[in-house]
């Protein structure tokens, strides 16, 4: 989906003078966008008691945005590593503030989830209940029901997924749990990612609220809260239509009173979208540095795969593509058909195939859309070719460094090199 046209108009009346301060290749987020889908999400949902956010931190993991999010809208955290966890408390959260879910969870994960006020600790497997070294009184666990109709190919379908316990091992699990110690309990799932039909995730809904209902009953006692995830999508392509969250809401909400009626109680509900919040509120900007013409009419860009993960990995995935003159106005006129690439030596480096595009020169910019999550969170250093950095566009117009671009030196940091005396004397021996 193309960037707001408040977001895409500012960037672009700007870019000459963002570029002359900053350089390219870099990653730019707009505060005004994140907080304004952040608080219809919060509205949509204000009928049910308590309902809670918990931003899930691996889509977009910088310290500025996480303080915005909490600090202007209230969310918690979803964390699945000890960086995350830490990340989370630097903000000033901490206990019911963090949901700690990893998969393969080792001893130091626990203890760190359990340390400093601890976190909402939600297991993954069976044998998980007895590898916690010190059991809390909260207890959660993530429930993969093993078949799903929209079942996710980035996820897994769900009997080929490494994540959540089985139908059969629900039960258990929780029974387990109290006899450690805990005496409060909540469920979770996560079995989509970026879909766009509410319906499928109303599915989930239902599915989980009998899940608490079974469970509660084999328990004798109602589960504290049920966490359905992240999964909200949001529509990389011009055209697709955007999830519907207002008619999710009032659905969702109907199935939780109805659940009241029912059972006399009804359970939290905890949400962990990370794409639909920040997702549609980033792009990435580069510069063209070659036209290259082979079998193929390539435009080369001085950004790579190392900057923006999604298309290269995933064989569906699309970012948006606009083309700006350097005045930051943006391209018409005759268009190509051309492959966008970056500089790795693999040839999945490429941020788009065989795509129409005004034709672009070099000295041109191009703006990826949709980058504000699982944009330079998935950046890896392979090649050398080093991550970029990330901008803030504030409310207020202002814009903020907030991670600075990685350099050589960086990347050389935690490496060592032996003396070269050392060296000759082993070539010598």
């Amino acid at each position: 989906m193309p960037a707001s046209n408040s977001f895409f108009s500012a960037l672009s009346a700007a870019l000459p003078q963002i570029i002359q301060r900053f350089g390219t290749p870099f990653h730019i987020y707009d505060e005004a966008g994140i907080l304004d889908t952040g608080r219809q999400l919060n509205t949509a949902f204000a009928d049910l008691p308590d309902f809670r956010e918990f931003y899930a931190v691996k889509a977009l993991p910088n310290l500025r945005i996480l303080d915005i999010l909490r600090r202007e809208l209230g969310f918690g955290f979803d964390c699945s590593s000890l960086a995350e966890l830490r990340m989370a408390r630097m903000t000033g959260a901490g206990g019911s503030d963090i949901f700690f879910s990893s998969n393969n969870t080792s001893q130091e994960e626990y203890l760190a989830a359990l340390d400093c006020g601890g976190a909402i600790l939600n297991l993954d497997d069976l044998s998980f209940v007895d590898k916690v070294p010190a059991f809390p009184d909260l207890i959660s666990f993530r429930f993969n029901p093993g078949t799903c109709e929209a079942a996710s190919s980035v996820i897994g379908t769900p009997q080929e997924a490494k994540f959540g316990l089985r139908t059969d091992q629900l039960v258990p699990a929780f029974l387990r749990a109290r006899e450690r110690g805990a005496t409060r309990f909540g469920l979770h799932t996560m079995l989509l990612t970026n879909a766009r039909d509410w319906q499928h995730m109303y599915g989930i809904v239902e599915m989980m609220l009998q899940s608490a209902a079974s469970v509660s009953q084999c328990l004798g006692a109602p589960l504290e809260f049920v966490n359905i995830g992240g999964g909200i999508g949001i529509p990389y392509r011009p055209g697709e239509s955007d999830f519907d969250l207002d008619t999710f809401a009032a659905r969702t909400s109907a199935a939780f009173h109805e659940f009241k009626a029912r059972q006399g109680w009804w359970p939290r509900l905890y949400m962990e979208c990370g794409r639909a919040i920040t997702g549609p509120h980033g792009v990435m900007v580069a510069q063209v540095i070659n036209r290259m013409s082979k079998y193929r009419e390539f435009v080369g860009v001085d950004a790579s795969m190392s900057a923006l993960m999604r298309p290269g990995m995933y064989p569906h995935a699309y970012n948006h593509i606009t083309v700006l003159n350097p005045d930051g106005r943006e391209k018409t006129g005759q268009r190509v058909t051309v492959d966008v690439v970056g500089s790795l030596c693999e040839n999945n480096d490429k941020f788009a195939e065989q795509i129409d595009l005004p034709e672009p020169s070099e000295g041109d910019y191009l703006l990826f859309h949709d980058t504000g999550a699982h944009g330079h969170a998935m950046g890896f250093q392979y090649n050398g070719r080093l991550r970029p950095q990330e901008l803030l566009l504030h409310t207020s117009g202002e814009i903020e460094c907030i991670r600075r671009a990685e350099t050589i030196d960086d990347y050389l940091a935690t490496q060592t090199m032996p003396c070269t005396r050392r060296l000759v004397a082993a070539c010598d021996g």
